[in-house]
């Protein structure tokens, strides 16, 4: 069985196409994995901003709360403090 020349290059030729071709994709799906972790890593950078800025955040409101209740607790003492003097006065009066 003689094979020709042709025939041999047409078959050589052939079996070049998709070996090219899957080296194309190949280098199209390293290209993507190499933008989905830049991607990635700009996400992930943006995340940790935003989380330390809402801490700061929080924590500031956490101070603030925490003045506002200590001065109302301290006038609410206070007051009670004066209506329970006036109590005993009132009380010391009617035993007199």
């Amino acid at each position: 069985m003689k094979i020709s020349v042709k025939t041999m290059l047409a078959v050589l030729l052939l079996s070049a196409v998709p070996m090219a071709l899957a080296q194309d994709v190949s280098s199209d799906v390293k290209k993507t994995a190499k933008d989905t972790g830049h991607d990635t890593k700009v996400a992930a950078k943006k995340t940790g901003h935003a989380t330390e800025k809402a801490a700061d955040k929080t924590e500031d409101a956490t101070k603030t709360a925490a003045k506002k209740t200590g001065s109302g607790v301290k006038k609410g003492t206070k007051a009670t403090g004066k209506e329970m003097k006036k109590v005993g006065e009132k009380t010391e009066d009617a035993v007199k």
